[in-house]
């Protein structure tokens, strides 16, 4: 049997009054990456659910979905297993206060652990592909870019 399998993923594209958008950097697994704010579907949620849930979990703050952005249509192989991505993202609002501390400084963590996470906003006048690691936030940000 192979070990192969899907793995659907969900995020959010905030973008806030000043025309910056939420960028999440991380650490997991010793491993450094930046991204949109998200993260993996959980069995029985559907997709909007779970991107509302993301967003509590990782920003304590509850989002409205706007609208569908992208969906992946090009082949990503997961960086840390045999997973295949599927990426689904959205452009969403804040519906709640935005109670999460912000950075100016890639990869600034508060504490120690081995999993970590601090948020930046980034304007889209200073947004660039490369500023993300993964291919299909690459593909989204270039996306973005020729939206505005």
């Amino acid at each position: 049997m192979s070990s192969k399998f899907f793995n659907v993923r969900v995020y959010g594209i905030l973008i806030n009054a000043d025309n910056q958008v939420l960028i999440s950097d991380e650490q997991e697994y010793g491993v450094r990456f930046t991204k949109f704010p998200g993260g993996g579907l959980e069995y029985g949620e559907g997709l909007t659910d779970g991107l509302r849930r993301e967003f509590v979990e990782e920003c304590n703050t509850e989002v409205e979905v706007i609208s569908h952005f992208y969906t992946t249509d090009f082949f990503v192989k997961s960086a840390f297993n045999d997973s295949q991505i599927i990426s689904i993202y959205y452009l969403v609002k804040a519906s709640s206060d935005i109670k999460f501390a912000t950075k100016t400084i890639v990869f600034d963590f508060d504490g120690e652990g081995d999993t970590l996470q601090s948020f930046r906003w980034v304007s889209l006048r200073e947004l660039r592909a490369e500023d993300f690691t993964f291919p299909a936030d690459q593909y989204v940000a270039n996306l973005l870019l020729k939206t505005i």
